[in-house]
């Protein structure tokens, strides 16, 4: 294995009153930075900024909301610790003295093993990602070296270290000072060399709401996620979820919402809309943001009045009904949180109960359906979204609201309908086309949105590219066996 090493260089020496502006830079291991810090000397000593949130996360530093402090004093010169990786990310530095740094990545995957050294004074910090292994020897007499982490330690956490010796000679650290004269505690010395190392496992995606028609093309998506219905996570259970153990996932995929439109207007389907759409959401976000986890949630079509032909993801929420009120006041709350990615979806079809299946079965037994005509917008193939997610995780895309429906021209519901019934060898004319309002009339039903189609132009510039609905439908009607059983021929 090979040792990459930064010594002590001209940008680390700084004469008295010299400024040097904060920098980081990225290392040889994924997620291990080098910030260059303002310090600023006088004939009194120095001051600097150690940790400062604003200025750091906008040069690149995750957020990584550190909860506690630690700090190590050490007498004399030669004293070595480590190397050890936390289940927790921490910002190293040097209050005062000097250390030879070396991390190992110790991660489960392509880059286990991999080394970086690094010569630092109070003029530099490195931020450590959780599973990369830490350790410092002190070049120089009482040397206090500064750790913030983002976990309070307990014994029980230790449990989940991963260690390596510091004498491996396979990791190629060239230590300043030898070991053979170095003082090192006992137990680092016991330390398993890297070919006997358990890599820290990765974090896993976890999927809530997975038994519905999103979370099942989730699974079939990310087959590595685990994946939870509500009888195994139950989001309205508040001691359920403050109980779960989050630590050990990096992304909370919310599958799971109260989607029964028409139900949420009455007494008893507005209190469990508002259960499931914000109050449980709330108790999600909290663990989020606790936890530190990269949270995906659906929004909605419903959340605007569909006044407007084409909606942007900076449109101003202004929904009709009980529903949209619910999804938009949910948006709010995530929206709350750094880590989110918020997709807005419209017309979800997947598999399940839904108005593509409830078509075809129509057709197939020679009904001719009344089906609204004057909704527009385009259709969500679960398969789109689950793809959509997966490629802004990859491409670590910006935090924030994205819209995500298939491509093409917008249709109405009864449009949809006759391209179905086409499929199934029926004429398109076999569909009646009426308005809204005439469907509706006698019915108790929420008002919906005329216009429902998203604007696609932002979620396509990280280079994600929606497949045509016309082409998903007609892909989604060859696998559908005949017969299959649908629900509410209006599309909700």
């Amino acid at each position: 294995m090979v040792a990459h090493r930064q010594g002590r260089n001209r940008s680390q020496v700084r004469r008295a009153g010299a400024v040097v502006a904060l920098s980081v830079r990225e290392t040889p291991i994924p997620g291990l930075l080098v910030i260059s810090l303002d310090l600023r000397e006088d004939n009194r000593g120095w001051f600097k900024e150690n940790w400062q949130r604003e200025k750091m996360l906008a040069l690149g530093l995750p957020d990584f909301s550190p909860v506690q402090n630690n700090v190590s004093f050490n007498s004399s010169a030669g004293a070595t610790r480590g190397i050890h990786a936390e289940p927790w990310d921490k910002l190293v530095s040097v209050a005062t003295g000097r250390i030879f740094g070396a991390w190992v990545d110790l991660r489960a995957g392509k880059t286990f093993g991999r080394v970086f050294t690094l010569e630092m004074g109070p003029e530099t910090a490195v931020f450590v990602p959780r599973g990369v292994g830490n350790a410092f020897q002190t070049l120089v007499d009482a040397t206090a070296y500064s750790y913030l982490v983002n976990e309070h330690w307990s014994p029980a956490a230790k449990e989940s270290y991963t260690f390596v010796n510091v004498a491996d000679d396979t990791l190629g650290i060239a230590w300043p000072i030898p070991l053979q004269r170095a003082e090192l505690s006992s137990a680092d010395q016991r330390h398993p060399c890297i070919s006997d190392v358990v890599p820290m496992p990765t974090r896993k995606v976890l999927v809530v709401g997975a038994s519905g028609q999103l979370g099942r093309a989730l699974q079939k998506a990310i087959p590595t996620a685990v994946a939870l219905g509500r009888d195994q996570l139950d989001l309205t259970d508040r001691e359920a979820v403050a109980g779960f153990g989050w630590g050990g996932y990096d992304v909370v995929i919310n599958a799971a919402a109260y989607t029964a439109v028409d139900e949420a207007e009455t007494p008893a389907g507005r209190r469990r809309a508002w259960a499931m759409n914000v109050h449980a959401l709330g108790d999600l976000v909290r663990a989020a943001q606790r936890h530190r986890l990269t949270l995906v949630h659906m929004s909605s079509d419903y959340v605007f009045d569909g006044t407007a032909a084409l909606h942007d993801e900076d449109e101003q929420f202004s929904p009709l009904g009980v529903y949209g009120q619910t999804k938009a006041a949910g948006d709010a709350v995530v929206m709350s949180l750094a880590r989110h990615y918020l997709l807005r979806t419209s017309w979800v079809i997947g598999d399940g109960h839904n108005f593509v299946r409830t078509m075809a079965r129509l057709a197939e037994r020679g009904v001719e359906p009344a089906v609204v005509d004057d909704q527009f917008g385009r259709l969500t193939f679960t398969t789109e979204i689950a793809r959509c997610i997966q490629h802004l995780l990859a491409v670590q895309a910006p935090f924030g609201t994205y819209n995500i429906t298939n491509s093409g021209a917008p249709m109405t519901w009864a449009e949809i309908a006759g391209r179905v019934f086409q499929a199934r060898g029926r004429g398109s004319d076999s569909v009646k086309r009426v308005t809204t309002q005439a469907y509706g009339d006698g019915k108790s039903m929420a008002p919906r949105p005329r216009h429902s189609t998203l604007s696609l132009d932002k979620i396509i510039s990280t280079g994600f590219r929606p497949v045509d609905a016309g082409t998903s439908l007609a892909e989604y009607l060859d696998a559908l066996q005949p017969a299959q059983e649908g629900s509410a021929a209006t599309g909700t």
